[in-house]
This record gives C-alpha cells, structure tokens and sequence, in this order.
C-alpha cells in the first residue's frame, strides 16, 4: 500500500514529527508511506485540504492551525471539540476526521513518570497547549488546576476548556509565580526562554515539573529543578506519545514501535545540539 502523510504549521522547519513517522513506518515494514513537512499558515489550510488525493491518510498540524482545523474537517473527536483545537486529520473514504493526541501525550508522559496523580497544579500559559494540559490533568483526577498568564482577560478561552472538563481554574499573573502557594506539578507551556525567570521559585518550591519545550534541552528551568532533586518530564516525551498515537489513527496499527520512535527522536535531537 502506498499512502502519504505530513506535518504542516508555521514556523516549520524544525518539527520533529517526520523523523518520528518515519522511523515508525520503517520498523511496521510500511514501505509505501511517506512523511513530509510543510509550510502552512491559517489562510492555506483550505487549500492545502483541497488539493489532497485519495492517497493521502493524515495530517499532523502544530500552530497556528490547531483551532481552524475544526472548521475544515467533515468530523470531530468530542476531545478536539472539548479541547478547542485538533493536531491531527484523519484522511479516509474522502472525509476529513479531525482528533486530537497532545491530551493523550500529556497523560502518558506524565504516567511513565510516576506523576499519574499530581495532588495539585499550576499550569504556566494560557495557548493551546495550555489547553490541552488541563483536559490532561482533569483526565489524571484533578479538580483544580491553576493558570498563570501574561494577562487574564485573554485566557478566557483557556479557562472554559477546563471547566467544560470540570475544572475549577483560578487564573493569576506569571508575576505571582513566585509567591503562589506550593503546588505538587508545575506544567510550563511556555515558549522557549520565557520560562526562565520562573527557575528559581519553581526549583525552590520543591514541585515536580513537565515542560513542553524539547529542544534545546534541558530548559534554564528544567536544569534547576533537576539540580534541585525534582521530577521533571521533557516535551520531547509528550510529542513522542501524541505522534504514537497519530500513527495508529492514520495506519490503523495497534502496534506502534514507541521504542524506534523515542530512539529516533532522541538521535535527531543528539544531532542538532551537535551542530
């Protein structure tokens, strides 16, 4: 069988999703599948759609098309509904089927390090991955879950996602990190550097920490908290597991090697911190 399948967003060209898939189509012997990367804003979406044939079998999506992508699909998941934003398309029988796996790569992240059951929470961000971390937490058995952003008026959005999830999500500045009473599990959603000022209270606070970031690793914030005997999960772990479960929705294989996967990640990772 012969059937294609990409990664599209904006910026691009440093998404790991094709060496994950790829690695993946090689150890399940799926000779005929492909992986490629694409440049693609919210306006080119549609089009994109438009021009896919019969041989395509999935769309993975990273920012900032996660939200636009439930207008364009035939079906949604309840998740990606719920959630506000799907990372994947299902391509079959000439209908679009949009899901969402970042939920599922939380959770299992976090189970595989033993914080399956965090007692409480601060989520740092208010974006879509923000999102995604409180329909996680809500799946793992929280009732509450913090929200620390920028400006609360805007994480509005990021707020009703919770509660529709049946969180209560009490919503503070990033500026009160630092004096906010001790929680078992900060999640950072922040971008890049933006979480570096939070390194110290957070190291201090004795909290375990999952940050989404994975590259480059480890963050100013994950090397504190390490430094400091606290748990902490990388981003890398969350996007090998939503990927897994991208396979298995565009294959129809049950049996994903995550083992080939993680090692290829962890290899293309290697590389370009060599470089």
């Amino acid at each position: 069988m012969t059937a294609r399948a990409a990664v599209l967003g904006s910026p691009i060209v440093h998404s790991l999703s094709p060496v994950l898939h790829r690695a993946a189509y090689a150890a399940l012997g799926l000779d005929g599948w492909s992986y490629t990367a694409h440049e693609c804003g919210e306006d080119g979406l549609a089009g994109f759609l438009a021009g896919l044939d019969a041989s395509w079998a999935g769309l993975s999506l990273t920012m900032p098309l996660k939200r636009v992508a439930l207008d364009l699909a035939d079906t949604v998941s309840d998740l990606a509904v719920a959630v506000g934003g799907a990372n994947t398309i299902v391509l079959r029988d000439g209908r679009r089927h949009a899901d969402n796996t970042d939920v599922h790569g939380i959770v299992t992240a976090l189970t595989e390090a033993s914080l399956a059951a965090p007692a409480s929470a601060l989520v740092l961000g208010g974006g879509a991955t923000a999102a995604s971390a409180l329909a996680a937490l809500a799946e793992l058995g929280l009732t509450e879950v913090g929200l620390a952003v920028r400006e609360p008026s805007r994480a509005a959005e990021t707020v009703a996602v919770g509660e529709r999830f049946g969180l209560k999500v009490p919503v503070g500045t990033l500026d009160r990190v630092p004096v906010m009473p001790p929680v078992e599990l900060v999640v950072s959603t922040l971008p890049g550097t933006a979480a570096d000022t939070f390194a110290e209270p957070v190291a201090a606070s004795g909290a375990a920490l999952f940050d989404v970031v994975y590259a480059p690793w480890p963050t100013t914030l994950a090397a504190a908290v390490q430094d400091a005997g606290g748990t902490v999960v990388g981003g890398f772990e969350m996007l090998l597991h939503q990927a897994v479960r991208q396979v298995t929705l565009m294959t129809g294989r049950a049996d994903v090697p995550v083992a080939a996967m993680r090692a290829a990640g962890e290899a293309e990772l290697a590389r370009r911190a060599a470089a």
